[in-house]
């Protein structure tokens, strides 16, 4: 150690014929043994002169005439650290260079960039929980005039700690060791040991501190504590495992891993989490030096499902029957039965409910419902029951054939064609659909048609859907030919179902006969207004107007459908006005139609002209005299 002391044990021999002349001496060299290279001079018997880094420090320990070169080197720095060669002098030219040399070294810095001074610590490659733990610390012991102690520290929290000292001899160095046994435990992983070396009446004091890296197995993992989310929502889940060296933490639903990663904590996420994900979630930790698991329970609440009850049936009065209900909800939902409205039965807390009636009366028959609910909602789904009597006096009024509702017809949509066909009656109709030009009946799932069909209390609605358009007939639209057939045990019915136009066809027909209806006015608005102008102008006595070589201009009858085709709303009203008045105008009938009645105005196309009257005179015997406020004119056709 630095600035204490070392001993260089040493013997030498030389030839046993020769008498050393004048005694025996010996010289000290260091790093060469040859003293033509001079070598530093450590120590010389003959006289004190050595070299300046040695002044002082050593003395010859042996007896030179018993042939002992023991050396003994006084406050060592580190500059002091190499190889060391003795050198006997028996007088004359007996003169022996010994190629055996000890080499020193020092524990200690040369400049302040290098450690200081620490005695070393015997640490095992692997420490391990439980396990019994030695520590060895040495300090070397080669100064006779400095024998030092060896303390350890920071062991006050340790479990019954041990401790023991040698003494021993690694080749020619003697060292003194201090044993520290004990069982480490996890808790003691990361913390500091330290061994202290000094020397009782100096100042020298030399230490080196540790840090226990203690290899242990997941001793705690931890994760959320079971929790409920509602269906749809996220959640995180936690996961933190204790343990040296980070175990594979990883996550599990069931036999399914869902995430892993080497670390001290895992999240897992879920994303619109739906009842399937309900259950238990476990946390696995393992290290290679054990493993450790913990659970959680992830609940999902969800409102009930629409229940799953018995089909519509008839039955023979007397019968006994279970009604079966079933859902699911969470948390569990409440059952109620319902007749009509009104509560029969009890209300059950579970995810099925079965109403039994035994000896079924013709009051029995009607809608029955169940009802789930729970905090989230509820839902319910029915069915009717129909009693068959014994007796045709008993048979109940309620009962009747099914009768098709208005809302029933095909409908042109994007994809093609859908027709819906909704009918009630009791009990509840079975829908199908018949395609006579194909010699189709669709009374079930289709992937072609998409059937599906609902019923709800007494209703039921059946819907297809066409993926064809059809061809086109003349007045534009397609050709579909789609039948709905309705029955209960009571009757049984087919209708043909309409087709109407999209919505964006109808408001053409709407704007555009609306628009027909303003030009019309405007037109009998003119030619009224013309006549009465003619009046004023001749005066009194009242003449009839006729028209000779007249200057008439008028259009002919336009068939252009882009420009004059306008559409009429079905009026009756409107068209026997607008018929009364044209027969005032006209008089007589020609190529221009009197507007009939309301079945002609339906898709009729307007015709219409325009009149201008040029150098008129009155002729005597004119036809055409009517009221005071009227005036006549021939319209012949061109």
């Amino acid at each position: 150690m630095t600035n204490s002391c070392v001993v260089i044990p040493c013997t030498f021999m030389y030839p046993s014929g020769i008498r050393p002349y004048r005694g025996t001496h010996g010289i000290w060299y260091f790093g060469q043994p040859y003293p033509q290279l001079f070598p530093p001079v450590v120590f010389k018997s003959r006289t004190d002169v050595v070299h300046e880094s040695y002044k002082g420090r050593t003395k010859l320990l042996g007896d030179l005439h018993q042939r002992n070169c023991t050396l003994l080197i006084n406050n060592i720095g580190a500059e002091h650290s190499g190889k060391y060669y003795f050198r006997a002098d028996l007088g004359g030219a007996n003169m022996y260079t010994y190629p055996d040399f000890s080499e020193l070294k020092v524990l200690g810095r040369k400049d302040i960039s290098c450690p200081p001074d620490q005695p070393n610590i015997d640490v095992p490659e692997e420490i391990v929980s439980d396990v019994s733990l030695e520590l060895t610390c040495y300090a070397p012991d080669n100064c006779p005039e400095m024998t030092p102690e060896i303390q350890w520290m920071y062991i006050d929290y340790l479990p019954d700690p041990e401790l023991s000292s040698d003494f021993l001899e690694d080749g020619n160095t003697a060292v003194l060791s201090s044993t520290l046994t004990f069982t480490p435990r996890p808790m003691h992983n990361g913390q500091l040991l330290g061994c202290r070396v000094y020397y009782p009446n100096t100042t020298l004091v030399y230490e080196r501190l540790i840090s226990l890296d203690i290899k242990y197995s997941p001793r705690s993992v931890w994760v959320n504590v079971s929790s409920e989310v509602m269906e749809g929502s996220s959640v995180m889940l936690h996961c933190e495992v204790d343990s040296n060296p980070p175990s594979r933490i990883s996550w599990m639903f069931g036999d399914q891993e869902l995430l892993w990663d080497t670390a001290s904590n895992v999240s897992l996420s879920l994303d619109d989490v739906t009842p399937a994900q309900e259950g238990i979630y476990t946390c696995y930790g393992d290290n290679g030096y054990g493993i450790m698991n913990t659970s959680l329970y992830l609940a999902v609440n969800y409102p009930p499902r629409e229940p799953v009850v018995n089909d519509s049936m008839t039955i023979l009065e007397g019968s006994t029957l279970a009604l079966h209900c079933s859902t699911q909800g969470s948390p569990a939902p409440t059952l109620t039965w319902l007749k009509d409205g009104e509560l029969v039965g009890t209300i059950t807390a579970d995810e099925l409910s079965v109403l039994e009636i035994v000896e079924i009366t013709p009051q029995a028959d009607g809608q029955y419902r169940c009802l789930a609910e729970n905090e989230h909602g509820r839902a319910s789904s029915s069915f009717n029951i129909t009693v068959e009597c014994k007796c045709l006096s008993c048979i109940s009024p309620n009962m009747n054939a099914p009768v098709l509702l208005e809302e029933s017809k095909c409908t042109v949509v994007r994809e093609g064609v859908q027709c819906v066909c909704i009918a009630t009656g009791n009990p509840e109709p079975t829908i199908e659909f018949y395609l006579p030009d194909v010699n189709v009946t669709i009374n079930e799932t289709d992937g072609r048609y998409n059937f599906y069909t609902h019923t709800d209390g007494h209703t039921s609605t059946g819907m297809i859907k066409l993926r064809e358009k059809g061809e086109r007939v003349d007045n534009g639209g397609p050709a579909v030919n789609v039948h709905c057939s309705f029955f209960n045990t009571y009757g049984r019915e087919s209708v043909q179902l309409e087709l109407q136009q999209e919505k964006k066809y109808m408001m053409a027909v709407i704007v555009g006969t609306i628009g027909g209806v303003a030009v019309i006015a405007f037109i009998i608005a003119a030619v009224r207004y013309v006549g009465h102008n003619n009046k004023k102008e001749n005066g009194t006595p009242r003449q009839d107007v006729v028209l000779e070589n007249p200057a008439l201009y008028y259009s002919a009858v336009k068939k252009d459908k882009q420009n004059l085709r306008k559409k009429v709303l079905k009026t009756e009203l409107l068209g026997s006005k607008f018929n009364s008045i044209l027969e005032e105008t006209t008089g007589e009938d020609g190529d221009y139609q009197p507007v009939g009645s309301l079945a002609g105005l339906e898709r009729q196309e307007l015709n219409y002209a325009a009149l201008e009257f040029i150098g008129a005179r009155s002729r005597e015997g004119a036809s055409g005299r009517g009221d005071d406020d009227s005036n006549y004119t021939e319209i012949k056709a061109k």
